[in-house]
């Protein structure tokens, strides 16, 4: 197994870290799998959430501080590892975190939801700073390759190519399309690499998420034309892992039918384990939670009150709460049945 090169960073393993909002993949989990040798992100989406910084500014001002300190306590744990962010194009403050992102020292900006046609302007005043979005199609490189070099003169420096019908959480594609079985994602994958070498006479790293758990499926990865994994799930039952016990537990106890899609009030299919969602929406409807910031730019919650606040379902989970709190998660969950460390994957997946 080759080292993963993005940008100018180069990493000993060809491993991403998956980033995991509201503070499921903060610092403690970034920091370590940087440490062993990979790329640790930190998911921007929800860390002002329980950080010191909450009630003592605005929630757009307190979140790009939070994940300063995010960035800086990764650092502690991996001064030298490569460290970067993954952001939601969904989310208000997006502009805002893309920047906080790069003023804190992020090294790569992994970022999807939506589609980043913007991200080069944002980043235009860190040009040393790695740029990879996420896709699940060839067309949505197309469109985002001929929109970065019209408009910018840049290219990718690496594409995760995101499997909707096998990765966790928010997915970026319609929900009829997903669980067809007609999708392909290794095709996809050949494909997008093709089309950068054929288009733009340029070979960059092409990293497969959605469903890679071991080190078989890194290896069916690697022999498919991926050039990296991006693995999430895998890393929730780590000690580093800076969600509550109870949230791993959650883990530890499913099963595959507990796993399933749900429709998110951003607007995006998700996928989580579905069996409280009855609960989570009774708590937000009936308890007539506020939205606390108009963090999404898309919010049926905000718009309707008629299906639940995503970001404080995702904190209540993220701090323990099983019954309210809505747990993301891919398709291979279920195979948790241990807490192990950071160093312990490495350990399996590289030898």
């Amino acid at each position: 197994m080759s080292p993963l090169t993005i940008g100018k960073y180069t990493v000993p393993y060809p491993l991403i870290q998956g980033g995991m909002g509201v503070r499921v993949s903060a610092a403690r989990l970034a920091g370590n799998v940087a440490k062993c040798g990979g790329v640790g992100l930190i998911a921007t989406a929800g860390l002002v959430l329980n950080s010191p910084y909450k009630d003592k500014h605005n929630y757009f001002e307190a979140d790009a501080m939070a994940l300063k300190e995010e960035l800086r306590k990764a650092y502690e744990i991996a001064p030298d590892g490569v460290i970067g962010t993954n952001c939601m194009v969904a989310v208000t403050n997006y502009d805002d975190v893309v920047r906080a992102s790069c003023e804190g020292g992020a090294k790569i900006l992994v970022t999807g939801a939506g589609l980043p046609l913007t991200l080069p302007g944002l980043t235009a005043d860190y040009p040393d700073v790695a740029l990879v979005p996420i896709v699940s199609s060839v067309r949505a490189a197309r469109l985002i390759a001929r929109k970065w070099s019209k408009s910018y003169n840049r290219l990718p420096d690496a594409v995760v190519v995101e499997d909707p019908d096998t990765a966790g959480g928010h997915l970026g594609e319609k929900m009829e399309n997903i669980g067809t079985g007609e999708y392909d994602q290794y095709a996809t994958v050949r494909e997008v690499k093709a089309y950068f070498r054929d288009e733009w006479d340029l070979d960059i790293p092409i990293i497969a998420a959605g469903g890679v758990w071991d080190r078989a499926d890194l290896e069916y990865a690697l022999a498919n034309g991926a050039d990296a994994v991006q693995m999430a799930s895998r890393f929730v039952c780590t000690e580093e892992c800076d969600a509550d016990a109870a949230f791993k537990q959650a883990y530890l106890d499913c099963t595959k039918e507990d796993i399933g899609l749900i429709m998110s009030p951003a607007g995006l299919p998700g996928r989580a384990l579905k069996g409280n969602l009855d609960k989570i929406r009774a708590h937000d409807i009936d308890g007539k939670v506020s939205c606390p910031s108009a963090c999404l730019k898309k919010c049926s919650y905000r718009k309707s009150k008629d299906c639940f606040c995503i970001v404080h379902a995702l904190d209540r989970s993220q701090q323990g709460d099983r019954e309210t709190g809505l747990i993301f998660c891919g398709t291979n969950a279920w195979k948790s049945d241990k807490i192990e460390t950071v160093a312990d994957i490495f350990a399996e997946l590289f030898d």
